[in-house]
């Protein structure tokens, strides 16, 4: 069960056949103000009649980077998922596919800056990150201490497959149930 040199996995997970090839899928969301969460949604149009579901192979997210600002501490945190949210997610969220976060710490005197992402591709021995099986994922990004609004972009890689009956059922409640 290895992959090949482009990430696709050389077996399907069980219940699931491919119906696409590996396509990218870009996105972009802007603060509606400074230091305010916000979230958009990106649609997949995918078919529920046909059992559809989107195999998302990596994510990739690219966070502006907080306002330097003396003697104050600032961030942009960013997030997505499967399901809608209230507040940037963390990895510990069941519906939540990566993180990235961008932080300044300063003092009057000097400042330090910090970078926290998930990998953008998943480790070899992994077919797959998540299974998004309703229409949308969501994106959320929220800064503090920043003067300007601050967003988030990226793309999430993946391809489209056809689910079983019982497992597209299954995957489409847990993906309802843990939101």
């Amino acid at each position: 069960n290895t992959n090949n040199y482009l990430g696709k996995p050389q077996y399907m997970p069980q219940g699931l056949k491919q119906s696409s090839s590996v396509v990218s899928i870009g996105f972009s969301v802007a603060e509606s103000a400074a230091n305010t969460f916000t979230q958009g949604s990106v649609d997949l149009n995918l078919s529920p009649l046909d059992r559809e579901v989107f195999v998302v192979l990596a994510v990739n997210l690219d966070p502006q980077s907080p306002d330097m600002i003396d003697g104050t501490n600032t961030f942009t945190n960013s997030s997505l998922t499967t399901t809608s949210q209230t507040a940037v997610a963390t990895l510990a969220d069941a519906n939540c596919l990566s993180v990235a976060n961008e932080r300044i710490r300063s003092t009057g005197a000097m400042a330090v800056g910090f970078s926290t992402q998930a990998l953008e591709t998943p480790p070899a021995t992994l077919e797959y990150i998540g299974i998004i099986a309703t229409n949308d994922f969501f994106v959320q990004v929220i800064g503090a201490g920043n003067t300007l609004a601050k967003g988030v972009s990226g793309k999430v890689y993946g391809y489209r497959a056809i689910a079983s009956a019982d497992i597209y059922a299954a995957l489409v409640q847990s993906e309802v149930l843990s939101a």
